[in-house]
């Protein structure tokens, strides 16, 4: 783990802090090695005043010294919330009273989140997509993948890593293990279900582990495995196969729920981002979206003030 160059307060808190994000959130190796890196340029920037005294000046003057770089608006932005975190963990501990970058802005990211399948593309791709493969089985397969993937936003890894035992607990309920082992509960739709539920019956010879067995039953389907079978419900839904993907369905899902009125910090917890920053992400995309529409088919922004002036 790299340490972060300063006075002993600073190394003594952030490595504290680093042991709560691994212990409390169940964040990966990487993530705190990414964090501890984080920390340590921060605390260079700041030397000789410790980051544990770094107030909101040494905060904007940083993300300065990033942009100046060159450094990338996601990279700079992540680094952000690497200090928010670690001053709101100075704050619990009393070590602070005030959090230095509360005022500070993240820097604008220009997304690279894909278009997402609209309502009625998803229907063609869980209806027609899934029917008419090479075998029964393929059929199958491909309804409860899909099933699962667009009605609770997984991400492919934690789709393929779901156990044949998933579907065993009873209840509204799915369990499941994400980034860094961190576990959550997501709701789970009857279709989706009955698709799992038909699909362990299907399996049941197959004495495997996994909700979605490769080759060798005793090892889950692989993300190669699992794109061929999409590529081909694409291909069947009539859907441009360049548009559909596991991040694309998983993109639907988030942004269907906000355009339904779903609340930010539950749509954080559904998708298992440690950060609603990450989540956000969501909403700066669908007001540029809703932006350009305005821009692209409202009336006054097509005439100008002055004709809607006249039609009256």
């Amino acid at each position: 783990m790299e340490s972060v160059h300063g006075p002993a307060g600073d190394s003594r808190h952030v490595e504290a802090f680093l042991e709560m994000l691994a212990a409390e959130r169940g964040a990966a190796l990487k993530t705190r090695q990414a964090y501890a890196s984080d920390l340590a340029d921060f605390a260079a920037h700041c030397a000789p005043l410790p980051i544990v005294q770094a107030q909101g000046a040494q905060v904007r003057s940083y993300l300065t010294s990033l942009s100046r770089a060159g450094l990338a608006a996601r990279t700079a932005a992540r680094r952000l919330s690497c200090l928010r975190q670690f001053y709101r963990f100075l704050m619990l501990e009393s070590v602070r009273e005030d959090d230095p970058t509360e005022r500070q802005q993240a820097p604008k990211i220009t997304s690279s989140l894909p278009r997402p399948l609209d309502e009625s593309e998803i229907r063609s791709l869980l209806e027609t997509g899934t029917r008419g493969h090479e075998n029964e089985r393929r059929d199958i397969v491909s309804r409860a993948a899909l099933e699962l993937l667009y009605t609770t936003g997984l991400r492919i890894s934690e789709l393929l890593a779901l156990p044949a035992t998933c579907v065993h607990v009873r209840g509204p309920m799915l369990l499941v293990r994400g980034k860094g082992g961190r576990e959550r509960l997501v709701p789970l739709s009857q279709s989706a279900r009955d698709a799992a539920d038909q699909l362990v019956h299907y399996d049941r010879d197959l004495g495997s582990p996994w909700l979605f067995p490769g080759r060798n039953p005793q090892k889950a389907l692989t993300r190669q495995g699992f794109d061929k079978i999409l590529l081909a419900c694409a291909l069947k839904a009539g859907l441009d196969p360049e548009r559909v993907s596991p991040h694309v369905l998983r993109h639907s899902f988030a942004s269907h729920l906000l355009a339904h009125g779903a609340d930010l910090r539950a749509l954080q917890m559904l998708l298992g981002h440690a950060d609603i920053a990450t989540t956000q992400i969501y909403t700066q995309v669908m007001s540029e979206r809703l932006r350009q529409a305005v821009s692209a088919h409202h009336p006054l922004a097509r005439t100008g003030p002055g004709m809607l002036l006249e039609e009256r």
